[in-house]
C-alpha cells in the first residue's frame, strides 16, 4: 500500500514548542496523515496518526489540559514532519510502521519483536520435507504457525516426526543418501530417499500430517485407529504396533495442551497487565483448535500510559510484519478497535474481528493469559529491582560515576583457529538484551590459527568503525573482555587506532580474567579454587584487582562474561555445523541435485570423486565430457 505523500518540514524556523506547533497548524489540510515531532538533536519524539491533522495537531498547540508527559514532548518540538494519507486507516498502518522503525522516546514501543517460527511442509520436491521456518515464506509448501518459540516448535516436530515419519533432511543430504540414516533406524523417518516406501504412501504421510496441522486431529487419529484394527484383524501385528506407536505421538500432541482451547479454532490472545508503571503483554496463539505456545512482552511506555492504549499501539506494531488471524481475543478494548479491525482486514485480506470475551470459554483463556501477564511481570520486576543493585554494586567497585546502563561483552570461539567467530552480547538494567546481541565471523585472513589477540582486534576494530558512522547508535557505558592485560591492551590499541577516545565519551574499558596465585616456588599457577570463584579486573589507570568469592558485583559479571561465552560457543557450532554439512559438489556449476546424486552413487563419496579421472567421471550418467572436465578442474586447479 502506497499512501499519498505530502511533507512539510520546518527545522530553520527560531520558534520551539507550542508556538512551532501553532505556526504549522495555519498551513496543515484537514486530511488523514501521520506527523512527527523532533527535537533540537534530530532526534523524533513522537509519531502520530490522525483522521485530521489540522485538529489533532492543533491540540498540541493549546497552553493547558496536558499531562506533564505531554508538555515536556511539545517543550522539545523544534521540527515537525508530516504525511497525508488517503484515509485514517493507511494513517494507522503507517504510524505503526515509523515507529518500529524509529522508537521514538515518547510512543508506546514493542520490544523484543523477532519473528516467530512457523512448521513448513517444503512442496518444492518430490519428497516434501517438514521442517522449522522463520523469515519470509519464500518456499513452496504448506506453512503452519506461529509457534510461539523455537521449543514449541522443535518439540512439535520431533512428536510429529514420530507420528507421519516425514523425512526432516535436506535436500542435499537426502540426494546424497545410498542407504537408510539414523531416523529410519528410530522409526521417526519412512526412508523415501532409497525407496522403503512408495511415492504414493509417503505422499499419503504428508496429507495425514497437513490435516493434523490444520485441526482436524480427531479424523487422522479416527483413520489410523481404523487402519490399526484392520492390520490386527489381517494378523499383522507389526503394522499394528506401528500404527499404534503414531497414535500415541499424536495423542501426546494434543495432551500436552497448557490451556484448552475450548473451541477455538484459531485466534491470538492478548492480556495486559499493568503495575508500578510497567506492563507485560501475554499473547497466546491458537492455530487448528491447538495452544501452541505463548510469549510474554514488555513494551517500552510512560507510567502515565492506560492499559487499552498500551495495547491499541502494542496490536498495531505487533502486526505490522505479521498476518493476523481471523480472530483476536483482548483483556481490554482499544480505544481504535474498530480502526485497527479495518487496518488489519486490509492488510490480510479477509475479516479480522477484535473482542473481549464476557463470557464463556474464550473469556476463560483471556482471563488465563491474563494471570500469566501478572506472574511475568511480577518475575520481571524482581529480576529488574536485583539487576539495578548488582550493577550499582558494580558502579561503585570499578569506580563509575552512575550504574551502566548500556555493558557490552566480547568473546571469541574457535578450534585451533578454524571457524573463528567473535561475539557480542548486551546487558543493561533489566537485564539481557538479546534483540541487540550480534555475531562477527572472522574474515582477516592473515591470521595465525588461534590467535585470540588478533580476532579480538578485528572484533572491536568492525564494531566500532560502524558505532562512529552511525551518531544515532547507542554507545556502551562499559565494555567488557574476557581477557587480561594483553586483551585489554589490543582493544585499546585498536580504538587508538580508529580514532576513538573512550574516555573522552563515557565508556570504561575492563578485562575479566582467571584469578591467579603465588606458589610456594614462586611459580604462577591458576588456583582452581579462585578460578570458579574469583576473577581479576584490569582497568587502564588501575592495579589488577580480585573480588571477594561472594561479592555481588562479581556475579553479575561472572554471569554476563558467562552468557557472552555461551552466546559465543553457540554462533561457533552453527558455523561448523554448516562447515561440515557443505558438500563439495555444491560449488560445481552445472551439477544439480539429480547428477550430484548419481555421481555420490557410483563413487559412494566426495573424496573419490575429487580423486577419479575426467574419463572416469564421464562413465556417470548424464555426465557429458565437457561436465567431466569441469569437475576434475574444480578439485585441481590451485
Amino acid at each position: 500500500m502506497s499512501p499519498e505523500i505530502e511533507t512539510s518540514v520546518s527545522k530553520a524556523a527560531p520558534l520551539k514548542g507550542a508556538d512551532l506547533i501553532a505556526d504549522h497548524v495555519t498551513r496543515l489540510p484537514a486530511k488523514p496523515g501521520v506527523y512527527r515531532m523532533i527535537n533540537a538533536k534530530g532526534d523524533v519524539l513522537y509519531v502520530g496518526k490522525a483522521k485530521s491533522l489540522k485538529a489533532r495537531v492543533s491540540s498540541y498547540a493549546k497552553g493547558g489540559g496536558h499531562s506533564n508527559r505531554i508538555m515536556r514532548m511539545i517543550a522539545e518540538t523544534c521540527a515537525m514532519e508530516f504525511v497525508v494519507t488517503a484515509t485514517e486507516t493507511e494513517a494507522l498502518l503507517l504510524e505503526a510502521n515509523l515507529i518500529k522503525q524509529l522508537k521514538p522516546r515518547y510512543n508506546v514501543i514493542l520490544r523484543d519483536d523477532k519473528s516467530f517460527p512457523y512448521i513448513l511442509v517444503a512442496e518444492d520436491h518430490e519428497a516434501p520435507q517438514i521442517l522449522k521456518h522463520r523469515g519470509a515464506r519464500k518456499r513452496e509448501g504448506a506453512y503452519y504457525g506461529p509457534f510461539a518459540s523455537a521449543g514449541a516448535v522443535n518439540r512439535t516436530l520431533n512428536t510429529l516426526q514420530k507420528a507421519f515419519l516425514l523425512r526432516s533432511c535436506t535436500d542435499s543430504v537426502y540426494e546424497g543418501r545410498t542407504r537408510p540414516c539414523l531416523l529410519h533406524q528410530i522409526k521417526r523417518c519412512a526412508a523415501p530417499c532409497v525407496d522403503l516406501i512408495s511415492k504414493e504412501d509417503y505422499l499419503a504421510l504428508v496429507n495425514e500430517a497437513k490435516t493434523f496441522l490444520s485441526g482436524e486431529s480427531a479424523k487422522v487419529q479416527r483413520t489410523l485407529s481404523e487402519q490399526m484394527e484392520a492390520a490386527s484383524t489381517d494378523l499383522d501385528f507389526e503394522r499394528a504396533a506401528a500404527l499404534r506407536d503414531r497414535i500415541r505421538a499424536l495423542s501426546y500432541i494434543q495432551g500436552a495442551q497448557d490451556i484448552n482451547p475450548g473451541g477455538v479454532e484459531e485466534a491470538d490472545v492478548f492480556a495486559i497487565h499493568s503495575e508500578g508503571g510497567q506492563s507485560c503483554v501475554q499473547v497466546f496463539f491458537f492455530r487448528g483448535g491447538q495452544n501452541w505456545g505463548n510469549h510474554a512482552y514488555f513494551p517500552k511506555h510512560d507510567k502515565e500510559d492506560e492499559p487499552e492504549a498500551i495495547l491499541d499501539a502494542f496490536i498495531a506494531q505487533f502486526y505490522d510484519s505479521r498476518e493476523p488471524p481471523r480472530l483476536i481475543l483482548v483483556s481490554h478494548t482499544p480505544p481504535q478497535a474498530g480502526l485497527l479491525m479495518q487496518a488489519l482486514s486490509l492488510r490480510a485480506e479477509r475479516n479480522v474481528a477484535i473482542t473481549q470475551p464476557q463470557r464463556g470459554a474464550k473469556r476463560d483463556l483471556v482471563k488465563s493469559a491474563g494471570l500469566n501477564a501478572r506472574e511475568s511481570l511480577s518475575r520481571r520486576m524482581a529480576e529488574s529491582a536485583s539487576q539495578q543493585k548488582s550493577l550499582r554494586q558494580l558502579a561503585d567497585i570499578l569506580a563509575l560515576e552512575a550504574p551502566p546502563e548500556r555493558i557490552e561483552v566480547y568473546d571469541n570461539s574457535h578450534i585451533q583457529g578454524a571457524n573463528a567467530v567473535g561475539a557480542m552480547i548486551v546487558a543493561g538494567p533489566e537485564g539481557f538484551v538479546k534483540n541487540q546481541y550480534r555475531k562477527f565471523n572472522i574474515k582477516t585472513e592473515s591470521l595465525a590459527a588461534g590467535d585470540d589477540f588478533g580476532m579480538m582486534r578485528e572484533v572491536i576494530t568492525r564494531r566500532f568503525a560502524r558505532l562512529m558512522k552511525d551518531e544515532n547508535a547507542e554507545r556502551p557505558d562499559l565494555i567488557i573482555i574476557d581477557g587480561g592485560k594483553g586483551q585489554l591492551s589490543v582493544v585499546l590499541d585498536a580504538l587508538k587506532e580508529l580514532g576513538a577516545d573512550p574516555e573522552a565519551e563515557g565508556i570504561t574499558i575492563i578485562g575479566v580474567a582467571k584469578g591467579r596465585r603465588e606458589t610456594e616456588d614462586g611459580g604462577k599457577r591458576i588456583d582452581r579454587t579462585m578460578a570458579a570463584t574469583g576473577e581479576q579486573i584490569v582497568m587502564s589507570g588501575r592495579e589488577p584487582f580480585m573480588l571477594p568469592p561472594r561479592d555481588p558485583g562479581l556475579f553479575v559479571l561472572q554471569r554476563m562474561r558467562d552468557e557472552a561465552h555461551r552466546f559465543a560457543i553457540g554462533a561457533h557450532r552453527a558455523k561448523r555445523k554448516k562447515a561440515i554439512a557443505a558438500n563439495p559438489l555444491d560449488a560445481v556449476p552445472g551439477i544439480g541435485a539429480k547428477r550430484k546424486r548419481a555421481l555420490l552413487n557410483h563413487f559412494g563419496s566426495a573424496k573419490e570423486i575429487a580423486r577419479a579421472k575426467p574419463k572416469d567421471l564421464q562413465a556417470v550418467e548424464g555426465v557429458s565430457a565437457a561436465l567431466a572436465q569441469k569437475i576434475y578442474d574444480h578439485f585441481h586447479d590451485g
